[in-house]
């Protein structure tokens, strides 16, 4: 690259210390090259892990040592996160009693809900009701919603706590779509907080199947707190193929690992 492309690397790496994240729209009328100049930048800082891109732009690796927000969740991997809801939504039958995690990922499984007929759905995410009403409203799916009680967290749109637990104890369902933060082979699933992972374990114990939903930059993670090990898991979906790593752990634990890729899902 020409010491003049070196440069504008260089400056939005300070731009991103200063502010947090770039546009690319922005970035390119401060540096004056194209948007598809200021993208193959992006794209070569972000291989080597320099920042992470996002939808639009990019932002700080520092921003991934704590668990993002529900808005910055939602424009990260968006396209990879909605056909994983889309497949998700594909193994739910009628009548089925499902938990929807929260997270941007089963908000995209929340969204994708069509035809299915007398649900009795779960959550414990704030926004997800509000599309689950919404979908309901438009009689897209029919059945019940039933928000789970307890501390409303306002970073992240999610309940959790004492009571949320409480409600959880005489609570049984057929299937449990959960998210996280993480998932290796030597750790299983892991969260950023203790709070949602306790309450994860409980839907866990008291599911017939946990399918966790998750995207591939969380893959081969590991993050603060162990929410289950990998035997508690029955499907993993996500949008690549697993590494031959993943072969022994899957098969010993009975996993099945669902590929959402732009052309058809792949099992």
């Amino acid at each position: 690259m020409s010491l003049a492309g070196e440069e504008r690397k260089k400056k939005i790496l300070e731009l991103l210390e200063i502010s947090g994240k770039v546009k690319v729209k922005d970035l390119s009328k401060m540096l004056k090259v194209s948007t598809e100049t200021i993208r193959k930048y992006l794209d070569e800082l972000h291989q080597e892990e320099k920042l992470k891109k996002v939808y639009g732009g990019a932002i700080n690796v520092s921003f991934f040592n704590e668990e993002p927000s529900t808005q910055e969740r939602e424009v990260l991997h968006s396209d990879e996160k909605r056909r994983i809801g889309e497949m998700a939504a594909s193994l739910i039958h009628d009548n089925d009693v499902i938990v929807i995690d929260d997270g941007s990922t089963p908000l995209q499984l929340a969204k994708s809900l069509r035809k299915k007929r007398n649900l009795t759905i779960y959550t414990t995410s704030v926004t997800a009701l509000s599309v689950l009403i919404d979908l309901h409203q438009q009689n897209l799916f029919s059945g019940k919603i039933i928000m789970l009680g307890g501390e409303i967290n306002a970073t992240h749109h999610r309940v959790s706590g004492i009571f949320t637990l409480q409600m959880l104890e005489n609570l049984y369902v057929d299937k449990f779509f959960i998210s996280a933060d993480g998932l290796s082979r030597d750790t299983g699933i892991t969260s950023y907080d203790f709070a949602k992972g306790m309450v994860a374990k409980k839907i866990i114990e008291h599911s017939n199947k946990c399918i966790l939903l998750i995207d591939h930059s969380k893959i081969d993670k590991r993050t603060h707190y162990k929410m289950a090990d990998l035997k508690d898991i029955d499907v993993i979906i996500t949008s690549e193929p697993h590494s031959s790593e993943w072969d022994v752990p899957l098969r010993e634990n009975g996993i099945k690992w669902l590929v959402a890729d732009k052309r058809e899902e792949k099992h």
